[in-house]
């Protein structure tokens, strides 16, 4: 069978990815991802997690927000995961394989939390990218909202919510009903996301105060 011929635009993503600076700075710190950068600075700016939280990372493959998570949380926290995509075990993460828009991965990932609260919920989910904005947008906002109905599930009050979005149709509505349910909403766009990306995240605060 012959080699697929690389298209111009998965060259440029392969050129970028292997000078990013980001993927050079994961490699030599021992992170997973270049996504590890997002959320550590996140952090830096809003002390998100701290000691001894439950934190549950929804799309959390190949395992950098797990990583920066767990070394968080420390010995007395806990990282529940769940991504479609397998993920090597990382010490203090309880890892589920599945897709979160099925109920059997959803039923699996609460009955391993057991009623427990949850301090944080992250997503760092994301369809499959097609290019085509009109499908592309629709799935990524489904992916939000279902997140976002799961944090409504499990969060302790005055917990945090942390998601990707894409800016595009939905989002607003999405940040309204983010504000009906939290206390305060932000905006991030961490340096680590790519200029390009119309990717930001939406970081709630004070579930249900």
């Amino acid at each position: 069978m012959g080699r697929r011929k690389r298209t111009a635009s998965s060259r440029r993503w392969l050129s970028e990815h292997h000078g990013d600076h980001w993927v050079q700075q994961a490699q030599k710190a021992g992170y997973r991802s270049r996504a590890a950068f997002k959320l550590l600075e996140i952090q830096e700016k809003d002390r998100l997690i701290r000691p001894g939280m439950t934190v549950v990372d929804l799309g959390a493959a190949p395992g950098g927000w797990c990583q920066v998570a767990a070394e968080l949380v420390g010995e007395r926290g806990a990282v529940f995961a769940l991504d479609i995509l397998p993920m090597d075990a990382l010490p203090g993460v309880h890892f589920i394989e599945g897709d979160f828009t099925e109920d059997g991965p959803l039923k699996a990932l609460l009955q391993a939390l057991d009623g427990r609260p949850v301090d944080v919920v992250l997503s760092d989910m994301a369809p499959n990218l097609s290019g085509v904005k009109a499908v592309d947008q629709p799935a990524a906002m489904y992916l939000a909202e279902l997140a976002l109905d799961f944090a409504g599930q499990v969060l302790k009050p005055g917990g945090d919510f942390l998601t990707k979005v894409f800016h595009g149709e939905g989002l607003d509505d999405y940040r309204r009903d983010l504000q009906t349910q939290f206390s305060k909403l932000l905006t991030r766009k961490p340096r680590a996301s790519r200029a390009r990306s119309r990717e930001s995240y939406l970081l709630a605060r004070g579930f249900g105060l």
